[in-house]
Formats: C-alpha cells, sequence, structure tokens
C-alpha cells in the first residue's frame, strides 16, 4: 500500500494530524499498536486554547462528557495551598473517551487505521518505507512520528535522548469521590507531584509523576502512597474519601523530559515525540494538538506543490515548533527545578499568598494564546 502520509502512533498528535490531512483529501495510514479505546497515563487537562482547532477537525469534546475546568489550585509538601483563576481555562477529558472519539472521526474522514507495531522506518530516493512487527511494508512521501514519550523506534533512530536513563515514574488511577467539577488541583509530595481533575463520567483523574529512586525505596505502590504520597494531607484526604474504578493503577516508567528534535531521519517528529513539558504544568495534550496543526499545514503545502522543497518543509517545521514550544519547554523545566526544592517551593508559595496575581502570569508561561485556524 502506498499513502500520501503514514503516521506512527495514534495518541493526540497522530490522530489530529489524521484528521487534519484527511480533510484535505490527502491519503493517510496511521499505524498504532493499540486497540481503541485504551486508558493512558496522563494529566487529562487540556488548556481552552486548542478549542478553536478542535472545532475545525469537527470534534467537540463536549459533547463527549468533557468537563469545563476554570480554577487552579496548588499545595507545596509543607501542606501550604494557594488558590488561583486559569487565565484561559480548560477542561478535562480521559485518554480513553478522546483518543476513541478522534479514532472514529479519523475512521469517518477515510484515514485508514492498523493495528500493528513499525519496527524499521527507512528514507531513500526521496521516499519512505516503513515496515511493521505483522510483515507489512509500506510507503508514502511524508512519514509523522507521533509514537509517544519512549519508543523502540527511538532507538532505532539512535535518537539523542534516548541514550540517557530517566529517573521518573508515572502512576495514574480513576476515582470516584467527591471534588469540584470546575478545579485542577496540583499536589506536591516529597520527590514528586499529582494532578487532580475530574473527565467524563464524574470520574476524578489522580495522575502522579515520581523519581524513581524515592520509589523504590517501599514496597509497592499501596506502601509508597501511604508512605510518601499521604504525607500531602490533601492528597490523603482525596484518596482515602474515594473509590477507585481501575483494578489496579496504571504506571509508566523511564519518563524524559529531555531536549529532543522536532525532525529525525526526515521524519517530522509530533506530540510527545517532538518534546514533552513537565506534567507539573499541565499542557503536554495542548502541546500534542497544536504540534498536529503545525505539521498538517507545512504537509499540506509541501504535498499540494506550493514550491516547498523537503530540505524547506523541514527547516520550517523546526522553526515553527520552537517558536511555538521551546519557551514553555524552558519554563515548564524551571519551575519544576524549583518545585523539586522544598525550601524555595516554600519560599516561593509565600511569596504567591501574598502576591497572588503572580500565578495566574507564571501559568502563562506554560500556555498559550487560543489558537487560529
Amino acid at each position: 500500500m502506498n499513502a500520501d502520509v503514514i503516521i506512527i502512533g495514534g495518541g493526540l498528535a497522530g490522530l489530529c494530524n489524521a484528521i487534519h490531512l484527511s480533510k484535505f483529501g490527502k491519503k493517510v495510514l496511521l499505524i498504532e499498536k493499540n486497540e481503541y479505546p485504551k486508558h493512558k497515563v496522563c494529566g487529562e487537562y487540556i488548556s481552552n486554547e486548542v478549542l478553536p482547532y478542535l472545532e475545525f477537525l469537527d470534534v467537540n469534546p463536549f459533547d463527549f462528557g468533557a468537563v469545563k475546568i476554570k480554577n487552579f489550585q496548588l499545595s507545596t509538601t509543607k501542606n501550604k495551598l494557594i488558590s488561583a483563576k486559569l487565565p484561559l481555562g480548560g477542561f478535562g477529558i480521559s485518554r480513553y473517551q478522546l483518543d476513541f472519539v478522534l479514532s472514529e472521526k479519523a475512521t469517518k474522514n477515510g484515514v485508514t487505521i492498523l493495528q500493528d507495531s513499525v519496527v524499521n522506518i527507512d528514507f531513500k530516493e526521496d521516499v519512505f518505507l516503513v515496515e511493521t512487527k505483522e510483515h507489512n511494508s509500506f510507503q508514502s512521501k511524508i512519514c509523522i512520528g507521533a509514537f509517544g514519550k519512549r519508543s523502540l523506534l527511538d532507538v532505532k533512530l539512535e535518537r539523542d535522548f534516548i541514550k540517557k536513563k530517566s529517573p521518573y515514574l508515572g502512576v495514574k488511577i480513576h476515582v470516584k469521590g467527591n471534588f469540584k467539577e470546575d478545579l485542577v488541583a496540583l499536589h506536591n509530595f516529597k520527590g514528586g507531584y499529582c494532578g487532580v481533575s475530574k473527565v467524563e463520567n464524574d470520574a476524578i483523574n489522580l495522575c502522579y509523576i515520581t523519581n524513581y529512586a524515592s520509589f523504590k525505596k517501599y514496597k509497592n505502590i499501596d506502601d509508597f502512597q501511604e508512605q510518601v504520597v499521604f504525607k500531602n494531607h490533601f492528597l490523603k484526604e482525596i484518596f482515602n474519601n474515594s473509590e477507585a474504578v481501575f483494578e489496579k493503577p496504571l504506571t509508566i516508567s523511564q519518563v524524559s523530559f529531555e531536549t529532543k528534535k522536532p525532525v529525525e531521519n526526515h521524519i517530522l517528529m509530533c506530540g510527545d515525540s517532538a518534546g514533552m513539558i513537565h506534567p507539573l504544568c499541565g499542557n503536554g495534550m495542548s502541546m500534542a494538538i497544536q504540534s498536529a496543526q503545525i505539521a498538517s499545514k507545512l504537509i499540506l503545502n509541501y504535498l499540494n506543490g506550493k514550491n516547498m522543497s523537503r530540505k524547506e518543509l523541514e527547516k520550517q517545521y523546526i522553526r515553527q515548533w520552537n517558536k511555538k514550544f521551546s519557551l514553555r519547554l524552558k519554563a515548564g523545566h524551571f519551575i519544576a527545578m524549583l518545585f523539586r526544592k522544598d525550601r524555595i517551593a516554600s519560599i516561593l508559595l509565600q511569596i504567591l499568598k501574598k502576591l497572588p496575581f503572580l500565578l495566574p502570569i507564571i501559568i502563562k508561561q506554560t500556555h498559550g494564546k487560543p489558537m487560529k485556524i
């Protein structure tokens, strides 16, 4: 099979690319190893900045149970709490629901979605040859890498970040209990932080990230939560006064925040494959969706013969990606660094309590304005 574009990975970035490109008549093959729907370790809060683009893709998350969020809370390891209004607001929806909705839309648009794993990508004579675990071979003019935080393809492509071990572990669970619908909270504990917000069906998403060195001192997740996470009284109250929806928590290891290149071996990287903001900043899903718009618009110009060479396509993608996200990523790294230091985090919170108008300004550093169509 030949396609105009092959997309590897069917998360938010891959699916939004697929819908955008197919909307303009391009033949798109999307290869995703998992079956829809599927839960993923994710904060499941999205900034409202993406709503104009989702409308352009003919997807309204509120038709599928998304919860409107406008307030923010932050606590430190010392159980000090500060609240603020989100400058732009956002919404909560699970990856289980949103990925499924986007996959259905992509299929309706004529996208071919294949459940398989890519094992090799070759670029020769201006064409990509993609080979899969099930011994399928495909050719395309363009290849998009949207295979997430960490993949065997990163090893195959010898990407720099994959050569470094990452110390982070992510854990997620859905629960039922009492939590304000319009609120997203970020509660810090020693060695990590936990995001809390509601998603569809009145479920509460609890997703935390921690340093693996801290975690491995304990027998299991329950023990770690009891001894470490619950030192934050706000988290202890939420966990202890709610009922788990999942049989057991979802986990992901080797979560990397190292710098990545937006283009590798002529593959345009999107979403977490191109770069990942600290979950502390709560804007990774939005960035994945926005990266799809950047890539799709440039790819359409290239495929439609708008006097653009492949070299120019890649150059423009790197430039636009960096213009959109590089400052956010730097701000995310800096904010995360501050909150890893208990004493500094405590001083910072005292300052924010005295000068509460600063918190929305800080939030704006990792968020953008409503997307332009």
